[in-house]
């Protein structure tokens, strides 16, 4: 028999060296039909929202088409393609699990973030296809948090309630007392079986007959339960702003909760041994230590930030570096021309009175007030500082983690602000309830620093500063959602970042999935 002639030879062992290459495809058998793999990849990327992310931006349904149409009529042709296609859909769905769809720093200019330990999706998604199993690639890249994990479960309860009846019709209006409207306990209204049903599917009221034609327990404890969750005082009494609140759909709240998990993907929670965190909207500061990959919270507080309006506190991820006892407060130039200026020409023994004083550029101090002294301090020449003591606005402690933005954690004698619901009040600072708790916490590993020295150093009425052995990682972060205690909380957007990042992430080029 002759042999065949050349040209013939090569086209056999190509067909040869392509059946051997889709025979070893992780994704496809020796026929080009897709495998286990390929249909587990095409049902983990069409499970994606149970993560909040789009399945689309991995084509997940074109990707079942397609496999389908490969399963019904295989092509080795059709495998090769499909198979770069899937891995690279696979490779980037990874990637969004693991550090968010967006990169922070494309919101905030000012963010700067220490540089994250890699993720290698290509590796990642190797592994799991070693061990036969692309959920456990997926387990691998998703955050290994408990509130990842608890957010990711509250979605999902939430988008059962999308088409809920109970929220088929608006709530009817209030009952008018005096010039507000408000529902109080004994008072009668027909939203009472709505109310009840809302609550009821939030989890706030038990199931069972809530019958009565006035307002009263248990509807009242299901409505401080669900005030308590949504940052409205729980007094049992219905206003406007827990009307508003119940008004909202589980849509919106849903939304909330796919925020709030994109922005966890951002935040290197157990990079650091501890951490001060502070959430504005919560108005709340937690101080944690990471042991064996476990958060344990040490210290939690409620603070005060920048008003919304024009004096909002930045996200900030910086290392604590120092404490000063007893401060001077430096007065920002921006708050020098709007408000300190302004009540001095007003009234010259505002100076002495709040224990200012002028800081001279060649360093020296002037305590009276006189034309030339304003001249200079309006023109930049001249500074003006706080002494320490009872009326210094930032307390007596002052934490510093040094930052473009110029802010830190501070004391502060305007205590009451602490008791609001709604705590955004200072210029930009972050004002703390517990500096001694928090002071402990940062000296942990300083034993020459005991309470009893701490408190000293506070109450001493003389500037101190005092550099810490092991710096502390500060995070100035922003959620609206969160899961406490198994409870679902959601705070108000103050400085509406919500639909500031939802625009981001309808922008977001979902480009073609690429093999490369």
């Amino acid at each position: 028999m002759r042999p065949a002639p050349f040209p013939r030879r090569i086209a056999a062992l190509a067909l040869l060296f392509a059946s051997a290459a889709v025979q070893a495809s992780p994704w496809f058998d020796a026929d080009a039909r897709p495998g286990p793999r390929a249909h587990e990849a095409v049902a983990l990327l069409a499970a994606a929202p149970e993560h909040g992310l789009v399945a689309e931006d991995y084509r997940a349904a074109a990707l079942a088409q397609a496999l389908d149409a490969a399963a019904h009529t295989p092509s080795h042709e059709a495998a090769t393609r499909l198979e770069a296609e899937l891995d690279a859909a696979m490779r980037r769905y990874l990637s969004d699990l693991h550090q968010g769809r967006l990169d922070p720093r494309t919101l905030y200019r000012s963010l700067t973030l220490p540089e994250r330990p890699p993720f290698d999706a290509r590796a990642v998604l190797d592994a799991g296809l070693a061990a036969g199993s692309l959920a456990l690639a997926v387990r691998r890249a998703e955050p290994v948090l408990p509130q990842y994990a608890e957010l990711r479960q509250a979605l999902a309860r939430y988008r059962t309630l999308e088409h809920d009846p109970a929220w088929a019709a608006p709530l009817p209006p209030l009952p008018q007392v005096g010039r507000t409207r408000k529902l109080e306990p004994g008072a009668a209204w027909p939203g009472l079986p709505a109310l009840a049903a809302r609550l009821v599917a939030l989890g706030d009221l038990p199931a069972g007959p809530h019958a009565g034609t006035v307002y009263a327990e248990p509807l009242v404890g299901g409505v401080r339960r669900f005030q308590q969750r949504h940052g409205v005082s729980a007094d049992g009494v219905i206003g406007a702003a827990t009307f508003s609140r119940l008004e909202v759909k589980p849509a919106a709240r849903a939304e909330q909760l796919v925020l709030a998990l994109e922005r966890l993907r951002w935040t290197p929670l157990l990079e650091s041994r501890r951490m001060v965190v502070v959430n504005i909207p919560e108005f709340v500061l937690r101080a944690y230590e990471v042991q064996d990959g476990r958060i344990t919270v040490v210290q939690r507080m409620r603070v005060v930030v920048g008003q919304a309006l024009d004096k909002r506190t930045p996200l900030i991820d910086a290392q604590m570096r120092a404490i000063e006892f007893s401060p001077y407060w430096n007065v920002p130039p921006s708050i020098v021309r709007a408000e300190t200026l302004p009540k001095l020409r007003r009234d010259p023994d505002y100076l002495a009175r709040e224990g200012f004083e002028f800081v001279a550029g060649d360093g020296s101090v002037h305590g009276e007030v006189s034309a030339e002294a304003l001249d200079a301090l309006a023109a930049g020449r001249w500074r003006i500082r706080q002494r320490p003591g009872p009326r210094n606005a930032l307390g007596d402690i002052k934490f510093v983690f040094p930052n473009a933005e110029q802010i830190y954690l501070h004391h502060t004698p305007s205590t009451a602000l602490f008791a609001r619901d709604r705590r955004d009040f200072s210029h930009g600072c972050v004002r703390i309830e517990d500096p001694l708790a928090l002071a402990m916490f940062v000296l942990r590993d300083q034993p020459d620093w005991p309470e009893a020295r701490i408190r000293e150093a506070m109450d001493a009425g003389e500037s101190r500063t005092l550099r810490l052995a092991t710096p502390v990682r500060v995070l100035i972060a922003y959620g609206t959602a969160l899961v406490k205690d198994g409870q679902v909380y959601f705070f108000d957007d103050i400085y509406r970042q919500d639909p500031r990042l939802q625009a981001a992430l309808r922008e977001r080029a979902a480009p073609a999935v690429r093999a490369d």
